[in-house]
């Protein structure tokens, strides 16, 4: 069943408004981040992540961003050309502010962090002179990501692209990706996080992540309660994880649909939400069942956290399907399904 209908006629599949960030992740694994000497540079950030999963998968992708006027800010661009994804309405600051940096930590399979170095991020210089209604208008969805609401002007520009994407009946996905970076206080993010979560049509957390969206509006809700109170606002769809243990999606005609990670050999613990977003998605813009949906999209988070990087490592469909096929011969048919 569709949950949501898209108009095949637009000329982007997804537009993404969001942080483009680097990833430093360590080639001498496996100790404390004070003792890894060495790191190879990918493209990251949520939202430029998702992008180039969805570009990967064969879908049309454009971005709202701000990137530094540097060699990084031309690395993360060319890289986003090298995909296919759009830039056109990706600009430089204009002021000296940098890209985003993250170190990424991973001491064993299961124990890994990440050092973000966001001090007058670029990302968070977005503004609402950036946002472009047309733009907008081509694309039969927009992404919002929770940490370009972090701090203004980024969140006036983000809010402006929710009005505009409302005003001309464009789908709104909010991936409500939290970093404690950049926050004042728990109120600040259960403003703003809601806010745009009563506009969407579809709504990506984690458990916690909800908890902080819903903290100005009722406290200590479970899932299902989660569930309904967001499908009485706008959502058609609202999946909520929780990490190891799976993830479920609830849809406003009141079934369930519930998913489990494949069983890889694990090199991190971070990264796989991405892949998991982006085949997610994949699979509602090709008109899937939601229980095919969610086992795509955890058989790619499944292939991202066993491997080295994020965007770098994205899947294509053929690699996510013989995955999945290969997966089910080991185990059994309904490994992943719960």
């Amino acid at each position: 069943m569709k949950y949501i209908e898209f108009d095949n006629s637009k000329k982007y599949d997804l537009i993404l408004l969001g942080r483009v960030a680097v990833d430093l992740n360590p080639v001498d694994y496996y100790c404390p981040l004070n003792e890894s000497t060495t790191f190879k540079r990918y493209l990251g950030g949520s939202p430029a992540n998702i992008a180039v999963g969805l570009a990967r998968l064969g879908k049309k992708v454009g971005f709202f961003a701000r990137v530094s006027d540097d060699q990084l800010g031309t690395f993360v661009t060319d890289y986003f050309k090298k995909e296919g994804i759009d830039t056109s309405h990706i600009k430089r600051c204009e002021n000296g502010e940098k890209i985003g940096l993250t170190f990424t930590e991973i001491k064993s399979e299961t124990e890994s962090s990440i050092v973000m170095y966001r001090n007058v991020a670029a990302d968070l210089k977005l503004d609402v002179c950036d946002i472009d209604e047309e733009y907008i208008k081509q694309g039969k969805a927009l992404l919002i990501s929770g940490t370009a609401l972090a701090e203004s002007p980024s969140r006036e520009a983000a809010l402006k692209a929710v009005a505009l994407a409302k005003k001309n009946r464009v789908p709104i996905i909010f991936d409500i990706d939290y970093r404690e970076y950049n926050w004042k206080n728990s109120d600040e993010i259960a403003i703003y996080y809601s806010s745009v979560a009563r506009e969407a049509d579809i709504i990506l957390g984690s458990r916690e992540e909800y908890d902080l969206t819903q903290k100005l509006i009722k406290e200590g809700m479970d899932d299902i309660e989660t569930a309904k109170y967001w499908h009485n606002q706008n959502a058609k769809i609202v999946i909520i994880k929780h990490g190891k243990e799976g993830s479920t999606a609830y849809t406003d005609d009141g079934e369930s649909f519930s998913i489990k990670p494949f069983p890889v050999k694990l090199l991190k613990s971070f990264g796989g939400g991405d892949g998991y977003a982006s085949a997610f998605l994949y699979g509602v813009f090709e008109g899937w069942d939601i229980i095919d949906c969610l086992e795509f999209g955890s058989a790619s988070a499944s292939m991202l956290v066993a491997s080295h990087a994020c965007s770098e490592d994205m899947p294509s469909v053929e690699a996510v399907k013989d995955f999945i096929k290969k997966e089910k011969e080991e185990y059994g048919e309904l490994i992943a399904r719960v």
